[in-house]
């Protein structure tokens, strides 16, 4: 519906009946849809959101359903009544008997019982699994939601279940507004039975559901980077928990926050995981043991973190430290020249001018000569994520190539650099790399190996790759961030606003609280335990209608 609020046209949704009346209100001009975009089960996520998130409600009420083009309504589907169809499957496929719990998920799905689940694949099985707990949702006669984190190239999770299911699957991710609008109108019909797509589609207006499952659940791209800064974790979860549905966190290496919810564990039942070598790291990567293990095989990827040819040291012409002249940051070396990695200028010294610069030679482009020399097969630096080809072909690659590809079956995967992990910034960037690292090691099974050079061979990460598991890991990183002061399960909030704001937030006992400023605002960085969250939340309201809070941003990068 539409009306004027301090005469600005504005969107308004009808939420129900109520008898809390205001002594004025406003007349609605009219109603814009027949469409209902929401019933009681979104409604009431909605409202979870937005008291998790603080974020006004109709603002998630946007974020539920794509922009409306109005045209579209006129051709809608009609609401489908029959059921979904059950296929005849067996009751319990012979895959899940080769996971601990996976009989126990398998028999949840097909019976539709509310639950959840942390799935760890073993590699070659992980569009697999996504595949058979679908057919278990639909041989109960439910529907399926898949959350992937990305959407090009097109995932291979993506395109097991289309291959599986054909036209009972709708992809809801990517296009124009008009077909993103129509795609959503067949799923709220009930056209599809199993949707598949990115963020948006846990919002799916998915009739009788009985899944979700969120593939890749570590990957950053499941966070919502504008308000309501949900994740898409979170979201599934409380979805689960009001539809009664089961919902699966599946993951390789799945997130501290998902390791720490105490969640069955589905794991395969024996090792299935590539040998690990770990050796000391050489210069630009060319440890001896990776050399003669290139010069071996006929299909490897090599991760290499670090783009460019190598990172320039001092300025040849003056002697000071290099640094960009436009912002003052690093300067790369890559494709024959030097640029500014910060804002992309060509690379001067900042103190004199100069263009000639002492460089520290490393990275993909400096891998990729000296693996050249090295292998017996065409050694190619790829900005694109693909598999080696299988005529023979060594891959260098960083993590934007690390993608959901399929069973690789390669004969080497090397990990460079893994010490940097340590000096990155941010709270979860070794929790980050871990999980790049274990997807990429996942592309030598059934047969491959892996190596990873690091100087730090009992690093919790390095340990946790060469296992297969993150177990360990997670508990340290457990204790990590509470050492920090952010433990994992507590609720983070970044609040800008007047001076006044810190003594505001103080009657709410963060667990740590850091104040700063930014041109001229008050910057507060707290940690709460969740159930302080809601009156965190109406008192934040309240600040904004008095001018002390501009701004709350849940969740923030740290």
């Amino acid at each position: 519906m539409r009306f004027r609020f301090h005469g600005k046209l504005t969107k308004g949704w009808v939420l129900g009946a109520t008898q809390d009346l205001p002594a004025r209100t406003l007349p609605v001009m009219r109603a814009v849809s027949p469409v209902r975009f929401f019933d009681e089960g979104l409604l009431a996520l909605a409202r979870w959101i937005s008291t998790r998130y603080v974020t006004p409600l109709a603002e998630v009420l946007g974020a539920l359903s794509p922009p409306r083009v109005a045209s579209e309504e006129q051709r809608a589907p009609a609401m489908r009544r029959d059921a979904v169809r059950a296929d005849a499957v067996d009751s319990l496929q012979e895959v899940w008997r080769g996971y601990t719990h996976g009989p126990r998920l398998a028999r949840a799905i097909r019976a539709g019982s509310d639950g959840a689940f942390v799935v760890r694949p073993a590699p070659e099985d992980e569009q697999l699994l996504a595949v058979e707990a679908v057919g278990a949702c639909l041989a109960g006669g439910h529907r399926a939601i898949v959350i992937v984190p990305e959407a090009s190239p097109r995932p291979a999770t993506v395109a097991a279940l289309e291959d599986a299911f054909g036209e009972r699957v709708v992809v809801f991710a990517g296009g124009d507004q008009r077909m993103r609008y129509r795609t959503w109108l067949r799923i709220r019909a009930g056209e599809a039975d199993v949707v598949v797509g990115t963020r948006p589609a846990v919002f799916a207006p998915v009739p009788t559901l009985g899944l979700l499952w969120v593939a890749r659940e570590s990957h950053p791209a499941h966070r919502e980077e504008r308000a309501p800064y949900h994740h898409v974790r979170d979201v599934a979860l409380r979805r689960a928990t009001i539809t009664r549905a089961v919902v699966v966190l599946s993951a390789a290496c799945p997130s501290t926050e998902t390791a720490a919810l105490g969640l069955p564990t589905v794991v395969p039942s024996a090792k299935r995981w590539p040998k690990v070598e770990v050796v000391r790291p050489a210069a630009e990567g060319r440890a001896p043991r990776l050399v003669r293990a290139l010069g071996e095989v006929r299909r490897a990827f090599v991760f290499s973190p670090l783009p460019g040819a190598g990172i320039a040291q001092v300025c040849r012409t003056c002697g000071a430290a290099a640094a960009c002249a436009v912002c003052g940051g690093m300067l790369r070396a890559s494709v024959g020249e030097i640029r500014c990695v910060v804002c992309q200028a060509q690379g001067r010294c900042a103190t004199c001018g100069g263009t000639t610069f002492g460089v520290r030679r490393g990275g993909a482009e400096r891998v990729e000569a000296w693996a050249s020399r090295a292998a017996r097969v065409p050694v190619r630096r790829v900005n694109e994520p693909r598999l080696p080809s299988q005529d023979g072909e060594v891959l260098v690659g960083g993590a934007d190539t690390v993608r959901d590809l399929g069973v690789a079956n390669l004969d080497l995967v090397a990990i460079l650099d893994a010490d940097l992990a340590a000096r990155r910034p941010g709270l979860t960037a070794r929790e980050r790399a871990l999980a790049i690292w274990m997807e990429a090691v996942g592309w030598a099974r059934p047969a491959g190996s892996a190596i990873v050079q690091t100087s730090h061979p009992g690093d919790p990460a390095v340990q946790a790759l060469v296992r297969g598991s993150p177990d360990r890991f997670h508990e340290r990183e457990r204790e990590r961030r509470a050492a920090a002061g952010f433990p994992v399960g507590a609720a983070v909030f970044r609040v800008i606003g007047t001076d006044a704001l810190e003594h505001a937030l103080a009657e709410h006992r963060p667990i740590t609280s850091l104040v700063t400023s930014l041109a001229g605002r008050t910057v507060c960085l707290l940690a709460l335990e969740p159930d302080r969250v809601p009156a965190f939340g109406d008192a934040m309201r309240r600040l904004a209608a008095a001018g002390v809070v501009e701004r709350v941003e849940a969740e923030p990068h740290l």
